[in-house]
């Protein structure tokens, strides 16, 4: 921190000071100890927002078993991605976070779909059109050694339909007779070709330096308007009732129900009105096991439920109240505390439930849910429009939380009193000295604290628990941080 940087004034004795006043003066005391920015002190304004800019999204399209995986792990550094040499293997995860050139982004692995489960020229649709629609880039990977073939002329015709930067990857070149084979695909009108082995690394930089340079300067952010209808997006494992209950809400057969499980396989979105305001409900593909175990048309839904989830600003996550709760559901929660939104558990059937049997349900469900005590619950039947009523009330308490944001002042008066009644535990000698925190930013809430050394992970979900006590965003998760600054002159 620079000399002329002012310090914030301390509070002066005033019998009129109230005790949260005192107890925030008290946390900031000896701030001008701590090597601390400008923009640091700019936290301790109200009017102060962290802004996060997203990361860019490239993404590897390209038919099967062109080695698509091979090249993500290349990129990546690890293996992470699964590689077989049998065409529709899939993956746990669909994003990895990357670096390169200086430039943080994420990839995006889209192989894994099978050629006959609906047609090739569906399931080459599926594959382009769901990467295509969340990224800012792309790297179409095509094998030399084979060289264009119909599938991917069509996925070319995609390609240009959507407008987006391409970068041309003509893979398994690992000799001169391959540089010959990858000059063979300037005809596939994507501009130069650009030869790799990514089983061997060879090519590699100048391809991710050509899709770094490919990416849009400025990131287009999803514009938020206030006005218009909130968005809510009703995801589940398959078959626990989601388009029935958008059904029951809309009070109209809006969706397909079918007892089949995987009925929906698109995000259905849909206007209705709930407590005479408008709300957008997005009827959602069910979430499997587990992504790998998922393939063709299955593995795309689930892609694009993940989709529907980052678009929206609060999820119902269904659950079968009569079933025990399973691997699937917890694993579809979450993907919504993941994604940082606003969440409500709805236990749907319930009316299948027998009287005797629901109490030692409800406490089967706390147990299996005892690090999401803030989530709000409701027991409905979406078949029969039991409790959906209690709906509404869910929804307004979680996005209300999901948009709190407490005073940097309320905030450090009560950081000040949870210190001096819990002070962080001493490790090996030294204790962390929490300096202040701020609010940076909310949907969701997002806590920093400034302190002297890192807080044990313990301590940091002390202060979370606390928080939700004191403040109570029910229904949203909250996220805390912490950014150490050391006292000024020390030696490092």
């Amino acid at each position: 921190m620079s000399d002329e940087t002012p310090l914030p004034a301390p509070h002066e004795s005033d019998p009129e000071e109230t005790l949260e006043e005192k107890r925030e003066a008290a946390l900031r005391a000896g701030l001008e100890a701590y090597e601390l920015t400008e923009e640091d002190l700019a936290t301790l304004t109200d009017d102060y927002q962290d802004t996060q800019e997203r990361l860019p999204i490239i993404a590897i399209v390209g038919r099967p078993n062109v080695g698509k995986s091979t090249l993500v792990n290349r990129i990546i550094g690890k293996r992470l991605a699964v590689v077989e040499d049998t065409p529709g293997v899939t993956r746990d995860r669909v994003t990895y976070p990357a670096e390169w050139a200086g430039v943080d982004f994420l990839l995006m692995d889209t192989g894994g779909w099978e050629r006959n489960v609906t047609g090739l020229d569906l399931s080459v649709a599926q594959a382009a059109e769901a990467a295509i629609d969340m990224a800012d880039a792309i790297i179409f990977v095509v094998d030399a050694t084979v060289g264009a073939t119909s599938s991917d002329e069509h996925v070319v015709r995609l390609l240009r339909k959507a407008q987006k930067p391409v970068v041309l990857c003509a893979n398994k070149v690992d000799g001169p007779q391959g540089e010959l084979e990858a000059a063979a695909l300037w005809n596939l009108g994507l501009g130069e070709p650009y030869p790799v082995s990514a089983l061997h690394g060879r090519g590699t930089g100048d391809l991710l330096d050509a899709a770094i340079n490919a990416l849009p300067e400025e990131l287009e952010d999803e514009v938020i308007d206030e006005g218009a209808p909130r968005r809510v997006a009703l995801v589940g494992r398959p078959n626990v009732g989601k388009s029935s209950l958008l059904n029951q809400l809309a009070g109209s057969n809006r969706v397909v129900v079918n007892e089949v499980a995987g009925t929906t396989r698109d995000p259905v979105d849909e206007i209705v009105e709930i407590g005479g305001r408008n709300w957008t409900l997005v009827d959602t593909a069910g979430i499997r096991r587990r992504v790998h175990q998922t393939s063709g048309a299955d593995f795309y839904a689930s892609l694009r439920t993940g989709a529907a989830i980052e678009r929206a600003e609060v999820a119902l996550v269904l659950i079968d109240g009569s079933v025990p709760l399973t691997e699937q559901d917890t694993r579809v929660i979450g993907q919504v505390v993941e994604a940082g939104r606003a969440l409500v558990l709805v236990v749907n059937k319930w009316d299948l439930v027998g009287e005797d049997e629901r109490f030692l349900l409800e406490r089967s469900i706390e147990q299996d849910l005892v690090r999401l005590p803030w989530a709000p619950r409701v027991n409905l039947s979406a078949k029969t429009g039991w409790h959906t009523n209690r709906l509404l009330p869910a929804l307004d308490l979680a996005l209300s939380s999901w948009d709190q944001r407490i005073s940097t002042g309320k905030l450090n008066a009560f950081l000040g009193e949870l210190v001096a009644e819990h002070p962080h535990p001493v490790r090996g000698g030294r204790q962390p000295k929490i300096l202040f925190a701020t609010q940076a930013a909310t949907r969701p809430p997002r806590f920093v604290i400034f302190a002297s050394m890192f807080l044990d992970p313990q301590y940091r979900r002390f202060i979370e628990r606390r928080l939700r006590e004191k403040f109570g965003f029910e229904g949203t998760p909250i996220q805390v941080s912490v950014r150490v600054r050391e006292k000024r002159g020390k030696k490092r």
